[in-house]
């Protein structure tokens, strides 16, 4: 009933057809946005189909004998169309274990997708994975605002707001990212000493190609550059990618005047808003700083799951 094929650049569209009519997949598992940095990775994602239809893809790359679901991506896993069922992702994930054996490839890290970001219910691959002997091996907490459910900012941070309100702080959409990234660079590097995952040439060719679901929003005044957000909307959920202020914009709550207007206003109507993971270490220490400003605008914790399955 199912077959597997290897994924191709030929079949960037018809992937992209099963994407964007799935019930778990994002913009994250387009094509092209997963493949700006395909050079970075052995790339060997799989298009289920049956009876010739493609119903499911599996975004996926391999790195000696391990296969992950997929190495440059938060989160994956098999993204489904509606009218896969239940039977069917087990016979499915069954016989992605064998195809991945027969090319010596000794285990699979899958990357669950939470369930906030999913159209429709979607965990037939849970079950799958459990009936197959796969353990968690991994969880990392995210924080997530329900919109359409009551919440409230706690008292210091509306303080705060309302006081940022008040000043001369223009918020505005941005097409250029060049200042947002230098910012955002600085940030990084003097407070964790890391650097921004994506360039600025790998942002600027990804909002290039996905301009109205990757956006950035700006918090100035005059010329200077207090804080900014850069949004990925994935419609149902919106999600920042990167937030950022400079020491100014801190002392003037830009940040958190921008991400109320986000929160209350710009992206209102959707179902979630998502401020990203505050765990470290593969989820073994959290950054009590980082969640607790979060939960400061009333988002509570989703997980992200890691499942190890040994083939």
């Amino acid at each position: 009933m199912f077959t597997l094929k290897a994924y191709a650049p030929d079949d960037a569209a018809r992937w992209d057809a099963v994407v964007e009519q799935s019930r778990n997949g994002n913009l994250l598992h387009r094509r092209g946005y997963m493949d700006y940095h395909v050079d970075r990775f052995t790339d060997c994602s799989l298009i289920v189909e049956r009876n010739g239809e493609a119903v499911a893809v599996l975004p996926a790359s391999r790195k000696n004998g391990t296969v992950s679901s997929h190495g440059g991506l938060t989160y994956a896993g098999l993204i489904m169309t509606r009218a896969v069922r239940t039977e069917w992702t087990l016979e499915v994930l069954e016989r992605i274990g064998q195809h991945y054996r027969a090319l010596g490839v000794e285990r699979l890290v899958y990357k669950a997708v939470p369930h906030v970001f999913h159209a429709y219910p979607a965990d037939e691959d849970l079950y799958a994975l459990h009936r197959l002997g796969a353990r968690l091996t991994r969880r990392d907490v995210s924080s997530v605002i329900a919109l359409r459910e009551p919440f409230a900012f706690a008292d210091g941070r509306r303080r705060a707001v309302d006081k940022a309100r008040r000043s001369a702080i223009r918020l505005q959409p941005a097409s250029d990212l060049a200042d947002f990234h230098a910012l955002l660079t600085e940030v990084l590097r003097s407070r964790y000493e890391v650097a921004p995952t994506h360039s600025l040439a790998e942002l600027r060719l990804l909002q290039g190609r996905f301009p109205r679901q990757i956006v950035l929003h700006e918090a100035r005044e005059g010329d200077a550059l207090l804080a900014g957000a850069l949004v990925y909307d994935f419609g149902r959920a919106v999600h920042t990618q990167y937030l950022a202020a400079s020491e100014a914009g801190r002392e003037c709550n830009a940040l958190n005047l921008l991400l109320a207007e986000l929160i209350e206003h710009t992206y209102a109507d959707r179902h979630y808003f998502s401020f990203g993971v505050s765990t470290e270490q593969e989820g073994r220490v959290l950054n009590g700083g980082l969640i607790t400003q979060k939960e400061y605008f009333g988002a509570r914790a989703v997980v992200h799951d890691f499942y190890e399955w040994v083939l």
